[in-house]
């Protein structure tokens, strides 16, 4: 099965309905319905199947790229704040001691207050650490995307210099394959940062140790409630765990 001019030249226009181009904020990820056509002609639909899942990969790029924009002007300015609050608050009571200036001591107090309260608001919100996710997930995409275009010209390739290996339907299988695991590992690396974001926000209203997320995958945490789950753990029926003997001291 011959599969000619299956990597596209250029940015490809078939995306969501309202939606620019990659570099334009598009909407919420949510799910897209399925490309329909007829399978009559298989390299015409393996192509129209490759821009599919590239204009998806493309747009989640974007989005996560969009999203961060707001996230580090907040960082920047809090962090800005959280520097010139600490540096007010560490000079004026000196000032105020050497005469200087005077009665500068309780301004400096002020400063330092206002330093802590842009360090917490930007950890109970999570602005310095959600650019940081948007930007890594961004990149980690743009990275997957790039091992696809040359899988799937390396495809290409094979099918058009030949010998074709198998059949024409493993030839359509095996590209397929390659669609079905890139759609995957880019959803995995949505559900992971989403992940991430939930951690970061329970641990912003709730305890420091309590955290949770998805058992197993890659850069997955461990389950809140597996071996490690506290310092003083019960016995699972209930029963009052069997406390180490001590050894008596041997007779000097």
């Amino acid at each position: 099965m011959g599969q000619p001019e299956m990597q596209p030249e250029g940015p490809s226009h078939d995306g969501r309905g309202g939606e620019g181009a990659a570099g334009l904020r598009p909407g919420d990820l949510v799910g897209r319905a399925f490309p329909q056509g007829d399978w009559a002609l298989p390299a015409e639909r393996l192509d129209d199947l490759y821009r599919w899942v590239e204009r998806g990969a493309l747009d989640t790029v974007a989005w996560y790229l969009a999203d961060r924009v707001g996230k580090r002007r907040g960082a920047v300015a809090l962090r800005s704040g959280a520097a010139a609050g600490a540096l007010a608050g560490a000079a004026l009571p000196l000032l105020d001691m050497s005469g200087m200036v005077g009665g500068a001591a309780p301004w400096g107090y002020l400063a330092l207050l206002c330093a802590v309260a842009c360090v917490a608001a930007d950890r109970y919100f999570g602005v310095t650490s959600g650019w940081m996710r948007d930007v890594a997930t961004a990149q980690a995409v743009q990275r997957r995307l790039q091992a696809l275009q040359f899988d799937w010209a390396s495809e290409s390739v094979r099918e058009v210099l030949g010998p074709a290996d198998g059949t024409a339907s493993e030839a359509a299988e095996r590209c397929l394959g390659v669609l079905r695991r890139f759609s995957e590992d880019v959803t995995e690396l949505v559900r992971a940062e989403t992940a991430d974001w939930m951690v970061d926000f329970r641990s912003g209203v709730a305890p420091l140790g309590l955290q949770w997320g998805p058992a197993g995958g890659a850069g997955g945490r461990a389950e809140a409630g597996g071996a490690g789950a506290g310092r003083f753990s019960v016995a699972p029926n209930g029963a009052r765990p069997n406390m180490p003997r001590q050894r008596p001291p041997e007779p000097r």
